[in-house]
């Protein structure tokens, strides 16, 4: 696989699509707001536990919210 592929997000999208503020999101799933900041802006790339209790409070496939770049 190629060591460039970049895990990518639309995290932002879905969140706003819930009308859910960072706040709300991180509560949903036992984050801080931070580490929710962090995904929506690349910094920080969830596990893949994180990632799928992402998926079901926004309710959303995986490959709907994260893909590579």
């Amino acid at each position: 696989m190629d060591d460039q592929l970049i895990l990518k997000n639309r995290l932002k999208v879905a969140r706003a699509e819930k009308n859910l503020s960072q706040t709300q999101l991180a509560e949903l799933v036992g984050v801080s707001r931070n580490t929710i900041s962090s995904i929506e802006t690349g910094q920080f790339n969830p596990t893949a536990k994180l990632a799928l209790v992402l998926c079901i409070a926004l309710d959303k496939k995986f490959e709907d919210l994260f893909y590579f770049d």
